[in-house]
């Protein structure tokens, strides 16, 4: 719920506290933002954003692939880790979307409440109602969070933006950002054969680089398994990334029939571990 999380939050304005005054979050400075009746509230520092955010169909697809359970054994790796680092106070999701891999978190950490932060309000209607100590902010990943300095014991990022400065300030000394990124291998039927986009070999390299001023990388293990696919399910899996938006569907749909049903898909990420 949103009220679990409302002592973390800061006014994206002059980044003051925010209080409740019945479905409204209000700032000392005057700022308000109300409470959408799907459980989420926008903080947003006006109209005015850097990114798109996922689509309403993005969003559906993303929510029935994860629904099947195709991606399970990444959530409980993502679970694991978090339990192991034992973190104390807010669990922030930078990146949310439907707040599926901040659920199985919740679930591994009782008691610890879960900031869902997303630029998509189509996300994050599901992420609302995702877990109970889940609340969903709408929010800008590449300005500053609406998150109040050194909140959160616990990040999360899977396969999403990541802005280093932000995620070190709302950070506490000493916590934790768990990040999920795909490897080369990830989906590496469907790339040739469907036109998706690959995955730079040098993709975790390069997030290193980022992170590497901001904080300190302490361990990471790669998930790797093979899934079943139907036609339907890679439908499904292409519509909830990044191919959605570089992808012609007449010719997706050509190259789809040429495929077996099901086909063989392989799964791989990575799960790295940074610390403040």
């Amino acid at each position: 719920m949103l009220q679990d999380i409302e002592p973390y939050l800061a006014c994206p304005h002059c980044a003051q506290a925010l209080t409740p005054d019945g479905r409204t979050l209000r700032c000392p400075s005057g700022h308000s933002f109300d409470v959408a009746k799907q459980g989420y509230v926008s903080l947003l520092a006006g109209d005015a954003h850097t990114g798109t955010g996922d689509t309403a169909e993005m969003v559906a697809a993303r929510g029935d692939f994860l629904a099947a359970g195709h991606y399970r054994p990444i959530a409980e790796a993502l679970a694991d880790a978090a339990a192991a680092a034992d973190p104390e106070g807010l669990v922030a999701d930078l990146g949310a979307g439907t707040g599926h891999y901040l659920a199985h978190v919740l679930d591994a950490l009782p008691g610890r409440p879960g900031a869902a932060l997303d630029i998509s309000k189509f996300a994050l209607r599901r992420a609302a109602r995702a877990h109970p100590r889940i609340g969903a902010v709408v929010c800008d990943a590449w300005r500053p969070l609406p998150l109040r300095d050194a909140s959160a014991g616990l990040m999360l990022n899977v396969f999403a933006p990541r802005n280093g400065p932000e995620i070190r300030r709302v950070l506490r000394p000493g916590g934790t950002l768990l990040l999920v990124s795909p490897t080369p291998r990830h989906l590496r039927e469907l790339v040739d054969a469907l036109g998706l986009l690959s995955v730079d070999e040098d993709k975790q390299r390069r997030i290193d680089e980022k992170l590497g001023p901001y904080l300190t990388p302490v361990g990471r293990r790669e998930v790797e398994f093979p899934m079943r696919l139907s036609a339907a399910d890679v439908r499904t899996v292409v519509g909830m990334g990044p191919s959605a938006w570089h992808t012609d569907p007449d010719r997706l749909e050509e190259r789809l029939g040429a495929l077996p049903d099901p086909v063989g898909v392989t799964a791989s990420v990575t799960v790295a571990e940074y610390r403040r």
